[in-house]
């Protein structure tokens, strides 16, 4: 049914979505900008930096200055040396797949690359992964789920994409993908579901446990 497997990476490979969202917020604070959990997962989960630059500038008419990034990056990356874990589930359904997989993330190939090495997936992915920096246009534009897919030799239409955020799911599916909703992150059990949005289309399958990933289509499992 599939040749291609494609994950996200933060919030599907790796629990750190919540911990990005907690140091985006008290980062902001330092600049007077008042956010909540909540609105990190409505306008930023699964988006790249620029993306959250336009949207602080937008709606709060702040520019972030040219530090802030390199701090942020830096707290960032510090915390997840600390904290960061593998989803659980995540190394044995990697280790157990049928087809070839890839990663494709918004994140920067800094980040993505030690994320990573710090969850002991980085030997299991290789060089098969893909980051916003490489495409044009970032989730929820098709390119880069698009591009992974040309990299790595196959019809978009036989690719699966797994993802976590709206964003993600929404870029996906303009490519044309089967799309699976995995909903298992810590940033999940934090939100506020008054606030959720519901996917548009719906994704084909959503589950929250890896232990769950063969269920709908065990022809994914090596014999």
């Amino acid at each position: 049914m599939f040749d291609l497997v494609i994950f996200d990476c933060d919030g599907v490979l790796i629990d750190s979505e919540i911990i990005s969202a907690r140091m985006l917020v008290q980062e902001l604070a330092l600049l007077g900008v008042q956010i909540d959990l909540a609105y990190v997962a409505r306008h930023f989960l699964g988006r790249s930096y620029p993306t959250v630059m336009a949207q602080i500038r937008h709606e709060f008419g702040l520019d972030l200055p040219p530090a802030f990034e390199d701090r942020y990056r830096e707290r960032l990356l510090d915390e997840f040396s600390r904290s960061l874990r593998v989803m659980p589930g995540v190394s044995g359904v990697l280790d157990a797949l049928a087809v070839p997989f890839c990663v494709a993330t918004s994140s920067s190939p800094r980040r993505a690359a030690m994320s990573l090495r710090l969850t002991g997936l980085a030997d299991r992915v290789g060089d098969r992964l893909f980051t916003a920096s490489q495409v044009d246009r970032g989730k929820p534009a098709p390119d880069l789920f698009l591009f992974a897919a040309a990299r790595m030799g196959v019809d978009p239409a036989r690719a699966l994409v797994i993802e976590d955020s709206l964003t993600g799911l929404r870029a996906g599916q303009a490519a044309d993908m089967t799309v699976w909703h995995f909903t298992g992150g810590s940033h999940f059990t934090q939100r506020d579901p008054s606030q959720d949005v519901a996917p548009d289309p719906a994704p084909h399958w959503r589950f929250d446990d890896f232990a769950q990933f063969f269920q709908t289509v065990p022809g994914l499992r090596r014999a």
